[in-house]
């Protein structure tokens, strides 16, 4: 049976006066998630799909509450004649649930008056879930009412979380509905038995939870953290408690913390906001750290977004203090110098992140085009990675260089700083002649390789001389062998097809043509006038009719004649002065003449 069809075979018992429904609850609701929100924790689309589909439904049941007038019909046992009247009260109790998820969603959290709401949507689901489970315990088979009773449960063991008490009662509630799915996936086809399995997993660190407020469990709320890294909606108010949990837990640590240390500084903190956002990103860093090289890229990335949170947040408390802190000179200096050491912290890991961005580019780069169908890197885009980090380079450097009394580690700071941004313009130089040899351009791409290979030999003697050890240098003398075969290989190839330009330049030359060459033989309209044809196509081919070839063809033209008159130069002509008119002179000009 199909997640969202109704087993119409089996719905009907052998008593035709009682018949007995079955509705695969799980399958159904989880196919109704996963395509409608909850991929991706969208509750407010999934709360608006189960608002629509109870619109549909009251509307092919007929069971409307009346027009204008709001009269309420309640469903009983007796109302429920086929199945959907059971699929009304799951899909209610799914909504007050989706709604209650959704205001727990809320970038700051609920307030005060949001929570009441939020509880009250629970109570609601709890109250619907029930019913479904009363009726489908009457109206359904032994299956459906199982697993109707897990779902109530469920229900209810997440309202008491939310409530914070009777933990005792949230624990047999998360435990008989784990009971009753464990027993269900052991039958059924596969796919059913997944999900059971599935939902199992996702009640366990619910029920330890539980077992650890109640004090049945030696597990430190620390540890807790590990217990909650599988996804699904079922652990979605897990998560929400246990991030209140750890927030508690880092305000009775961050008490013991009075100082921020960083190159050879020691600030006073004295904000209690900004002493819990300091510590939640040092225990962030720490475990990417410690599981630097069992995590996936993917989560490592959402870590350095946690971090960056929490130190942005430490620098909006500290700048607000810096603001309220009025003429106190002494403190306006301490707290600057807090900004300060929290900038350079953030921009370092800023850097690390960007590293890891230029690891996963070139993990891609050497990719082949069928594997997964990933996206293949091309050079530009590490170019602007490297881009990136030679100005996160210079700014941390700058921030660092600032001041009047600089002491020696920020010294050996800079001076490191400066030595990685003349890796990093190696690295860049070498990516970038990878991309003008991609474009054909061999005399470019052979300087920059080059260029890039003095670069790094550059880098690689300044950290020797010192004597600064860092995991880069092995990448660099990697790096310098790759610029060397790189720049022979660009060498030869432009020698190549400089050898070979005349003769491909004569074999184009040799297949120009002014009527030019056409694959396949074209019938224009206007060459058949004098015959009875169809202007369309034929059916079997993809290309439309053409009336005339445009633009039209080179012809040959017969041109003007030119006369050359070659024989003028060579004609001696007679001599006509006695032909022509002379000049009368009168008496005076005689005399003068």
């Amino acid at each position: 049976m199909a997640s969202m069809e109704i087993d119409s075979a089996n719905s009907n018992a052998s008593d035709p006066d009682n018949p007995r429904f079955s509705i695969n609850v799980l399958q159904l609701l989880k196919s109704a998630q996963m395509q409608h929100g909850l991929r991706h924790g969208d509750y407010t689309r999934y709360r608006r799909y189960c608002t629509a589909r109870l619109r549909r439904l009251y509307k092919s049941l007929k069971f409307t509450h009346g027009r204008g007038k709001y009269t309420k019909r309640a469903i009983t046992q007796s109302t429920v004649t086929e199945v959907r009247f059971l699929h009304v009260v799951l899909y209610t109790a799914e909504r007050a649930w989706s709604h209650a998820m959704e205001k727990r969603q809320l970038p700051d959290g609920p307030n005060a008056r949001q929570r009441i709401y939020l509880i009250g949507r629970l109570r609601k689901a709890v109250k619907w879930a029930t019913l479904f489970a009363q009726l489908c315990a009457s109206k359904g088979d032994s299956r459906t009412s199982l697993e109707a009773e897990a779902y109530a449960s469920y229900m209810t063991g997440n309202l008491l979380f939310e409530q914070d008490r009777n933990w005792d009662i949230a624990l047999l509630n998360f435990k008989r509905s784990r009971a009753v799915y464990e027993e269900l996936g052991k039958v059924g086809d596969l796919e059913n038995q997944v999900l059971c399995r599935e939902r199992v997993e996702e009640l366990e660190p619910s029920i330890r939870y539980c077992l650890h407020k109640i004090g049945k469990s030696n597990i430190q709320a620390s540890e807790l953290l590990h217990i909650g890294e599988m996804e699904g909606p079922a652990l979605d108010l897990f998560k929400a408690k246990l991030e209140a949990v750890m927030s508690e837990a880092r305000s009775q640590q961050a008490v013991s913390m009075t100082e921020f240390h960083w190159l050879g500084h020691r600030f006073p903190i004295s904000n209690a906001k900004t002493r819990v956002s300091i510590l939640k990103a040092r225990e962030l860093e720490k475990d990417l750290q410690d599981s630097a090289d069992s995590l996936p890229a993917e989560k490592r990335l959402t870590i350095f977004d946690k971090i960056f949170t929490a130190y942005h947040e430490a620098r909006s408390s500290i700048r607000s203090d810096l603001v309220s802190a009025g003429n106190a000179e002494n403190v306006k200096d301490d707290l600057s110098g807090l900004d300060k050491a929290v900038s350079a912290v953030l921009g370092q890991r800023t850097i690390e992140r960007n590293q890891l961005l230029v690891k996963i580019a070139k993990s891609k780069l050497v990719r082949r085009h069928d594997e997964k169908n990933e996206k293949v890197t091309k050079p530009e885009e590490l170019v602007r990675l490297y881009d990136l980090l030679l100005q996160n380079i210079a700014d941390l450097s700058d921030l660092v260089s600032s001041g009047r009394d600089r002491k020696p580690e920020e010294v050996t700071f800079a001076e490191e700083c400066s030595l990685k941004s003349i890796a990093f313009r190696g690295e860049r130089c070498f990516y970038l002649a990878k991309s003008y040899s991609l474009a054909g351009k061999r005399a470019e791409a052979h300087v920059l390789y080059c260029h890039a290979r003095s670069l790094v030999e550059d880098a690689i003697q300044k950290f020797r001389s010192e004597n600064i050890s860092d995991p880069i240098i092995e990448e660099l003398k990697t790096l310098i062998e790759e610029c060397r075969a790189n720049s022979c290989i660009e060498h030869a190839t432009g020698i190549m097809e400089e050898i070979k330009a005349p003769e491909n330049l004569s074999n184009k030359i040799s297949n120009m043509s002014l009527t030019g060459a056409e694959k396949k033989p074209v019938k224009y309209l206007l060459q058949s006038l004098d015959n009875y044809e169809s202007v369309i196509a034929n059916s079997n081919t993809k290309s439309a009719p053409r009336i005339e070839a445009f633009p039209p063809a080179f012809q040959a033209i017969p041109r003007n004649p030119i006369v050359l008159d070659l024989a003028f130069n060579f004609i001696d002509f007679p001599s006509l002065e006695n032909r022509m008119k002379k000049d009368r002179k009168g008496f005076i000009s005689r005399l003068w003449g």
